[in-house]
């Protein structure tokens, strides 16, 4: 169980994130949903420790996450990665090893196996040795996600994995997903788009700056719930399916 109490953010001045608080079962896959600037990276980044929480705790099985970090797989918005960087595919995945072999020692076969068989899984195998930067979009997000399932974690915190990718790349995704799901993992994802994919989530976490519902798609998914968090501008979401 993945357990955050009374998260209080504030980055550069402002106050993201507001005494948020819930709970993340094994086997769930959960969506956070928001408008623009409502806090939803800084909750994940937050919950990662990659910028300072002012108060509260995140806590994994009973202990705080940031000791198990090691069981944590994380992919941010593409935006945020220097896709420019002379690197190939296999590489990249390769990296996500190195918690489990060490900085300066080869890679064992066990990592290579499991590199292999995630750029297999995602249908990047073939593409192992191309430079990330000469990839589709859609690629690009494949090769992260085989990053991901790479790491053998346990628990995957992905930022709005699914903006600029193709329908086969978004397929493959929710699959994935599911597969992780199956196996027990927790998965946290940052939402944008409602119309095609709200019925993939178990539950959803609706925020501006503070959680405003906690349930599944009927619970929160509501004209007054979403006035409260988007104001007037709620059309894309009353839509979906």
């Amino acid at each position: 169980m993945l357990e955050v109490q009374h998260l209080v953010v504030n980055y550069r001045g402002v106050v993201a994130v507001e005494d948020i608080s819930f709970c993340l079962n094994s086997g769930e896959i959960v969506g956070i949903i928001g408008p623009n600037g409502a806090g939803k990276s800084s909750l994940i980044k937050a919950i990662l420790g990659l910028i300072p929480i002012k108060q509260g705790s995140v806590k994994f099985r009973s202990r705080a996450l940031s000791r198990q970090l090691a069981e944590v797989a994380y992919i941010p918005q593409r935006n945020q990665i220097d896709l420019d960087y002379p690197i190939t595919v296999h590489n990249i995945v390769k990296m996500s090893r190195i918690r489990h072999t060490g900085l300066f020692r080869s890679i064992s076969p066990h990592s290579k196996k499991m590199v292999q068989e995630a750029l297999m899984r995602v249908g990047m195998w073939e593409l192992r040795d191309r430079p990330i930067g000469e990839l589709s979009g859609g690629q690009q997000q494949r090769v992260f996600l085989a990053q991901a399932l790479a790491q053998e974690a346990q628990l995957f915190l992905f930022d709005e994995p699914f903006v600029g990718v193709d329908k086969k790349t978004e397929a493959m995704l929710f699959d994935i997903f599911d597969e992780l799901k199956s196996s027990g993992k927790i998965l946290l994802v940052v939402g944008h788009e409602l119309r095609e994919t709200a019925r993939e989530y178990d539950r959803f976490l609706l925020i501006n700056k503070t959680l405003i519902a906690n349930g599944s798609r009927k619970e929160v998914i509501t004209a007054e719930n979403l006035q409260q968090a988007y104001g007037d501008n709620v059309i894309f979401l009353t839509h979906s399916p």
